[in-house]
């Protein structure tokens, strides 16, 4: 009976998450019509009725009776709160804003179900950091000093969290039934069609004969995935599986095996064309075209998957590791590779293309899955049962997929919508200006601070979210350009993910390694530095978001490719052979220099450079150090 009951609940998910997926399609594609509250509004009751279907109330009562029908009754609420809210929203919107009593019961019950929503989806500490904003204006009359305000009472602000564009139903949940269900897709269509498979062997070909060659496929492999998944953990558990064996198997350390694999999952992030999801809320929020955000993108994630590249290196030549031999069966060429994973290459260049000349990142999604699916077609020859098969099994995963963003971005539409409200964003960003008296460094640390704590525990778009309405305007206070702030807290918000104590990408790489959780997170933790790095350099040296003249963008990309090299070494501590520590503080110093804009700080890097080179080369032959 229990059985039944389970595979039957998973079919109506399956169902719903189906209807909801063909839904999002037709509407992209232009069958389906709808004004942009319709759609936010369906959208959001479909994903709560999964996710109050799929989640138990807690854990320990999964499959209990009165759990299922807790349960029940919140799909019930969902349903019903937005059908009349889908009833409502025209004679609101035509009379004004004039609303009755019943809206404001009615979007309490909405309020209810978002809160209780992100606990089950996310967790408890999204709910909290909502509720804690909630409960602002109840309490803001009682409040000292700039805190003080005058209070609002629950009806009038469930009324203007629930019936106006700037709450529980603005951008980001918006966002969440545009862009990111239809990535989500996407990345569900190339998963079921095979590109892991390609991707995994393209990357094993580029690498083949190198030192690490299992460690710098999964920095490639995770980083193809990685982009499109959207979570950091997620992506790990995915990619980790494969890549985490196949480096303790190299010779690397469990530890530093799984803390590879949580870096780069965790860089995906931030790699264009996709920047797992974030980027496209990101768009809406600055007012920019998608288009700009890849720009700004290219050279930081660039930066970081080099840093990646010679601390991986670094590390194998510092354990002994030697180069694998080379298997002479596989002698396949890359382009024949490249071939052969046509049906994949070709609809992700167009998805580039699409993006770059100006189409909407939802509109050249599409097209490239309809690319896709017809690539297949031409490929195999032929359209048979399993071809519909993978296609429904895509869209429903897609869909399911997106269940968690979307219990987020609804949960992120109260807080800005409270903030925005009663004036609260204003005065945090306000504190952040006085406390920093107004200089920018001093405002780029606390933010940095405030970034990492509030980012701890959640995927990347539910933390981008809260970042990009609690502390991002507060840059913008001091003179920071708006998209170098939003890029800034972008950053942190991805890189809590591997920052100690909540670090919930090294976590998943430290059980697949079965080793340590807290040495996982520390050796994951120095290992993405440049990650910590890189945001500063977005205020101080524009030249590495391509922003400014050619004669200062180019001359900064370069001395940031070589900058990194000097922090990669400050972080493992071997060049030719191992560095003593006043060195590697100094080729760490060189490093800063170097990523830094400008001649000056280039040249003492480069001198720098030069002087633990002759160090190393006239203290005699390179010597690898045993494995600790």
């Amino acid at each position: 009976m229990q059985d039944t009951f389970n595979k039957l609940l998973d079919n109506s998910v399956s169902v719903i998450a189906f209807l909801i997926g063909v839904f999002h399609l037709l509407n992209v594609s232009g069958f389906i019509v709808l004004s942009t509250p319709d759609i936010r509004i369906f959208h959001l009751m479909m994903m709560m009725m999964m996710l109050f279907l799929t989640k138990p109330t807690l854990k320990r009562l999964e499959g209990n009776t009165l759990d299922r029908l807790a349960s029940l009754i919140l799909v019930a609420a969902a349903i019903g709160s937005s059908v009349y809210l889908l009833s409502r929203w025209q004679e609101i919107a035509f009379s004004g804003g004039d609303t009755e009593p019943m809206d404001g019961y009615v979007g309490i019950v909405i309020l209810f179900l978002v809160l209780e929503g992100a606990r089950r989806g996310v967790g408890l500490f999204l709910a909290l950091i909502c509720l804690a904003f909630f409960t602002y204006p109840f309490i803001s009359e009682y409040l000292p000093g700039v805190f003080n305000s005058r209070g609002y009472g629950l009806i009038r602000m469930s009324e203007f969290l629930t019936t106006t564009s700037l709450g529980v139903y603005g951008i980001p949940i918006g966002v969440s039934a545009s862009y990111i269900i239809m990535f989500t897709i996407y990345g569900a269509f190339l998963s079921e069609f095979g590109a892991g498979d390609f991707f995994f062997r393209l990357s094993s070909r580029l690498t083949r004969g190198m030192l690490a060659a299992g460690a710098k496929t999964a920095v490639i492999f995770s980083t193809l995935l990685g982009m499109i998944s959207g979570s950091a953990a997620g992506n790990v558990a995915v990619t980790g599986t494969l890549t985490i064996p196949m480096m303790k198997k190299e010779g690397y350390e469990p530890h530093q095996a799984g803390a590879i694999e949580a870096v780069v999952s965790t860089g995906g992030q931030i790699m264009p064309p996709v920047m797992g999801a974030a980027a496209f809320i990101m768009a809406e929020i600055v007012g920019t075209p998608y288009a700009n955000i890849m720009k700004v993108g290219i050279i930081p994630a660039l930066l970081f998957f080099t840093s990646i590249f010679f601390v991986v290196h670094m590390q194998a030549v510092k354990n002994g590791l030697k180069p694998r031999p080379v298997d002479t069966s596989d002698t396949e060429p890359i382009l024949m590779i490249l071939l052969k994973g046509a049906p994949f290459v070709i609809p992700f260049l167009a998805l580039i293309a699409m993006m770059v000349y100006g189409y909407s990142p939802f509109k050249a999604s599409f097209v490239s899955i309809i690319m896709l699916l017809v690539m297949n077609v031409i490929w195999n020859r032929r359209i048979d049962l399993d071809f519909f098969v993978k296609s429904a099994r895509a869209i429903t995963k897609g869909a399911r997929g997106v269940v968690p963003i979307a219990a987020a971005c609804a949960a992120a539409g109260i807080i800005a919508g409270t903030l925005g409200f009663t004036g609260l964003g204003s005065k945090i960003s306000g504190l952040i200006f006085e406390a920093s008296g107004g200089i920018p460094f001093f405002a780029l640390v606390l933010t940095m601070v405030v970034a990492i704590i509030l980012g701890m525990g959640l995927p990347t778009t539910a933390a981008y979210l809260i970042l990009a309405t609690v502390v991002a305007p507060a840059l913008a206070e001091v003179g920071v350009p708006i998209l170098t702030a939003h890029m800034f807290v972008f950053f942190y918000g991805c890189v809590s993910t591997i920052t100690p104590p909540v670090a919930l990408a090294s976590y998943v790489a430290a059980g697949i390694a079965k080793a340590d959780i807290n040495k996982v997170g520390w050796t994951a933790f120095f290992y993405g530095i440049t990650s910590y790095i890189l945001p500063f350099m977005f205020f101080f040296g524009p030249g590495l978001m391509l922003n400014g003249e050619w004669v200062d963008i180019v001359p900064a990309i370069i001395s940031g490719f070589v900058g990194v090299y000097g922090i990669a070494v400050f972080v493992i501590g071997y060049m030719k052979k191992e560095l003593p520590l006043w060195q590697r503080l100094i080729m760490g110093a060189a490093g800063l220099l170097l990523l830094h804009q400008g001649l000056y700080t280039d040249a003492a890097g480069l001198a720098i450079y030069a002087l633990i080179w002759w160090l190393q080369r006239s203290g005699g032959e390179a010597e690898p150090a045993p494995a600790s």
